[in-house]
Formats: C-alpha cells, sequence, structure tokens
C-alpha cells in the first residue's frame, strides 16, 4: 500500500486536540432545533466561497438569491456552477469517502454542463498554469484511477485521525488533478466530505469561508508541500483553518431564545420565522426583505408574519405604511 508522504509535527498533534475540543464545547452548546437553517446558511458559504476561489464573481447575497429561486443578471456558466455546488454540498450524506464511484459521482454534481469529461477522470494530459506558465502537472491520465484507487485504499485503512486524513486527501487531489476541470472544487469538497463522516458538525461549519479569505497562503501551502514532496505544511495550513473557522461559527451563531408564553398562537411556519429572525442582527431594523433573502417564503406572506408578530408584541412597530420599521421586542427573549 502506498503512503502518501507527510510528517506528524508537536503542531499538527496540538492542532487537532484543540480541535476536537472545540467540537465538544460546540456540541454541547448548539441549538439543535436550529440545525436545519445553520446547514443551509452553511452551504451558501461553502459554495460561494468554494466557486470564488475559482474566479466566480457572484456574491453571497446573489448564491442565496440564486438558491432561493430569485432572477439573478449574471454570466450563466457561473450561474450553473453555483446550482452544481449547491447540490453537490446537500448530498454530503449521501457520498462514500473512500469510494472511486463516489468520487466520481460527486464530480458529476460539480461539473454538470459546463466540463465535458463531467463524472469523468481526464483523459489527456493537464497542469496548473500561472500567465501561461506550468507550475504543475498533474499525473499522466493512465495512472489517475490507480492514484486515486491507492490514495483511498490507504485512507480506508488507516486510523489517523481523520482531522489530518482529510487535509492529506485534500492536497494529493490537488496534486494528483484527476479531473480536466474541477480539481480544486472536488478536493475542497471531498475533505468536507470526510470530515462529516468524522463528525456531523462539519456539516454546519463553512471551512471553505476561511480558505477563500487565505487564497494566497492556500495556494502557497499546496506549493510548499510538493517541493518538499511532503504535505506537512498543507495539512497544519488546513488544522488552522478549520480550527478557526469553528470560532467564527461560535461568535457568529449566538443562541437567543423567546420565552414560550411569548410563542402560544404560533403556527410552526411562524416559529419557523421567528428562528431565522433570530440570526439576524437584533440590534438593527429587522425588514421584511431581510428575512425574504432567509427564508424561501413571498413578501406578501412575509408581511403577514410581521403583523401577527407586531400583535403579540414580539415586534415593535416604528412609523407608518411603506416607512415603517420593526425591531424585537427583547423582552420576549429569556
Amino acid at each position: 500500500m502506498n503512503i502518501p508522504p507527510f510528517t506528524i509535527t508537536d503542531n499538527i498533534v496540538n492542532l487537532v486536540a484543540e480541535i476536537n475540543n472545540k467540537l465538544g464545547k460546540l456540541e454541547a452548546n448548539l441549538d439543535k432545533k436550529k440545525n436545519l437553517y445553520l446547514r443551509k446558511a452553511s452551504k451558501i458559504k461553502s459554495v460561494n466561497s468554494s466557486c470564488a476561489i475559482e474566479a466566480n464573481t457572484l456574491t453571497e447575497k446573489e448564491v442565496e438569491g440564486i438558491l432561493n429561486g430569485k432572477k439573478i443578471i449574471a454570466p450563466p456558466n457561473e450561474i450553473i456552477e453555483v446550482q452544481n455546488a449547491f447540490n453537490a454540498y446537500s448530498n454530503i450524506s449521501n457520498f462514500k469517502p473512500y469510494e472511486i464511484k463516489s468520487f466520481l459521482k460527486a464530480h458529476k454534481y460539480l461539473t454538470e454542463n459546463l466540463v465535458k469529461e463531467c463524472g469523468k477522470f481526464r483523459s489527456g494530459d493537464a497542469g496548473v498554469f500561472e500567465n501561461d506558465v506550468a507550475i504543475h502537472y498533474g499525473a499522466r491520465p493512465q495512472f489517475v484511477h490507480g492514484l486515486i484507487q491507492d490514495l483511498f485504499n490507504w485512507a480506508k485503512e488507516s486510523n489517523l485521525n481523520p482531522l489530518i486524513k482529510s487535509s492529506v486527501i485534500h492536497y494529493e487531489i490537488e496534486t494528483i488533478h484527476p479531473f480536466s476541470d474541477g480539481n480544486g472544487r472536488i478536493g475542497r469538497l471531498w475533505q468536507s466530505i470526510v470530515l462529516y463522516n468524522y463528525n456531523k458538525l462539519f456539516e454546519l461549519i463553512p471551512i471553505e469561508t476561511l480558505i477563500y479569505e487565505n487564497q494566497q497562503t492556500y495556494y502557497d501551502k499546496i506549493e510548499e508541500s510538493r517541493k518538499n514532496d511532503n504535505s506537512t505544511p498543507f495539512i497544519e495550513f488546513m488544522l488552522d483553518m478549520i480550527s478557526k473557522t469553528i470560532d467564527t461559527f461560535e461568535s457568529n451563531s449566538k443562541t437567543y431564545k423567546i420565552k414560550q408564553n411569548c410563542l402560544q398562537g404560533l403556527n410552526k411556519s411562524e416559529k419557523e420565522i421567528l428562528n431565522i429572525i433570530l440570526y439576524l442582527d437584533l440590534d438593527d431594523y429587522i425588514t421584511v426583505e431581510a428575512v425574504n433573502e432567509k427564508a424561501n417564503k413571498s413578501i406578501s406572506s412575509i408581511r403577514n408574519y410581521f403583523k401577527k408578530f407586531t400583535s403579540k408584541n414580539i415586534f415593535i412597530g416604528i412609523g407608518e405604511n411603506k416607512g415603517r420599521k420593526y425591531k424585537l421586542n427583547k423582552d420576549i427573549l429569556e
């Protein structure tokens, strides 16, 4: 069995311990009732960031609009790319992390109607270019299937902690470069799939966001690892991104609870809308438009919710008619 070259450093050991500690605390404190909203929000961030790394110009707000069925003026290929990526991330629980059949299916999700060799290993040579200069050539096409199979065989049999293993797999996919296009997207998705199978919380944690924010370092660590023929620099980088993403997730997902007596008389749909509102900036005005961006509901329906919330003193209405604004009545919070 071919073992990918890497070294377990003290830094890696410490980062793994740190991440596992944070995951334990997060699991204990997370409001499981809000997981459905968090999963969608995370997927939107993951899709937007992973596509943006590949030069997709759509903003997170535009991505959210597309996925909510809104008409967005943008290059058709970029819209398809976003829709494809969302389909792939939405099926994360259905992929088997160490099976080639699943790997190819994921690539098909990502590249359908975009790439000729969709869901297939490439038939020709390919590489990474910068200003028309080749900075990396992938494996010859006749070796790709065998290299990916070896990688997955090693991963399936290895007792290595999946936090490290997922980073090794991510790096090796980028280095083998198994597809004619979509290698970056499939590498990031596949790391998320390995992590999801390790701890389901990773479906809520959009690691791709921090990778995008540190995009140049991401590329630098891949290149450094290639020069050393050892993925340790990339592993350390990815573990650091995972740890910091958990921190960001925790700080952005404060849990507010509404007093039970204030929820009396509300139906299931109205309670769901309130859950979404609790993830908005409660110090700012709450607008119909802001809720519409987060919920797959019509403007008229949301206005009716607002009227109900105001009548029950959940909202405080300020102003009249079109200029009317709303604040959450914080006295209703536990």
